[in-house]
């Protein structure tokens, strides 16, 4: 089995603009992806079974691209990985049992359980909230929210999708793997968006503007109405803004449960725009299954 690491460097081979570097919370400067393990239930647990690790993308492609996400295992048993899915679309390519497939993934509305067994390499691709839109820009991301299916029916078929599952398919380096899929992305060439970009803005505000707690507010901040502005995610983001608002606050608290498990709930309730603790409490338990506090007794133990 590879020895796991939450963001391991840069395998031999891979050069600097490929190394793995831990960053903040976002991705606005579009040079470190985050080094957080936010989303990742029970985050220990799991990195004791794989190696996972993050890479920026091409540099043509950081507008509508957050981070490749990268996990390879070798395991002895089946192990089963559960995460709480950003507001993001993704598109997985992964190879397993000597077969390789690649999917696109909608906006995830519950926590995603994922059975990992032997062997098996993957390479996903995040996208910014809204920078899904301009890879396939005749259908609003509305319509894959909730499901997932062959990138083939998505993007359509072609060469550099064949040429990067081959490439995962091999024992090669991570910058190798990273290329393919940038080449891929690239020749899908999304074109600029103004409205895509727009999502993109209004989703970071989402996530890191604590002053965001209602609708209403990230409308004024993007000069929109309210209804113009769920016009654009459901379009571009393919959930509401509403919907964006609470999972950053609950995928920031899950992080914080998993990191400090005697945590003041009071005062992060606070800190993430909370009116008080309850109803912090009752949107983390309604998510993720467990109140805050038995789900930070389980990350400890």
């Amino acid at each position: 089995m590879s020895p796991p690491a939450a963001l391991r460097p840069g395998q031999p081979g891979d050069d600097a603009a490929r190394t793995p570097v831990p960053g903040g919370p976002g991705l606005s400067s579009g040079t470190a992806p985050r080094g957080d393990t936010r989303g990742i239930l029970e985050p220990s647990a799991l990195l004791r079974h794989i190696s996972f690790r993050r890479l920026p993308p091409a540099p043509a492609l950081r507008p509508y691209v957050e981070h490749y996400w990268l996990i390879d295992w070798d395991l002895p048993a089946p192990y089963e990985a559960r995460v709480l899915p950003h507001p993001a679309v993704n598109a997985v390519l992964q190879w397993r049992g000597g077969r390789s497939r690649c999917e696109v993934s909608g906006v995830g509305l519950r926590v995603h359980t994922e059975r990992l067994e032997g062997t098996g390499r993957v390479a996903g691709v995040q996208f910014r909230p809204g920078g899904f839109r301009p890879f396939a820009p005749t259908v609003p991301v509305a319509e894959w929210t909730g499901r997932r299916l062959p990138a083939e029916e998505v993007t359509g078929a072609g060469p550099a999708l064949t040429e990067a599952l081959a490439v995962l398919g091999e024992e090669g380096d991570d910058a190798h793997r990273a290329a393919a899929v940038d080449a891929w992305l690239l020749s899908l060439t999304p074109r600029p968006d103004p409205q895509a970009a727009l999502a993109v803005k209004l989703a970071e505000l989402a996530c890191h503007d604590r002053t965001v707690c209602r609708t209403a507010r990230l409308a004024e901040l993007g000069g929109l109405s309210v209804r113009a502005l769920q016009r654009l995610f459901a379009a571009y983001v393919g959930v509401s803004p509403k919907w964006v608002v609470l999972r950053y606050r609950v995928l920031d608290a899950l992080e914080r449960a998993a990191a400090d498990g005697a945590a003041d709930w009071a005062r992060i309730a606070a800190e993430l725009g909370y009116a008080d603790q309850a109803h912090l409490v009752r949107d983390f338990t309604t998510t993720v299954g467990v109140p805050p506090t038995a789900y930070a007794a389980r990350s400890a133990a």
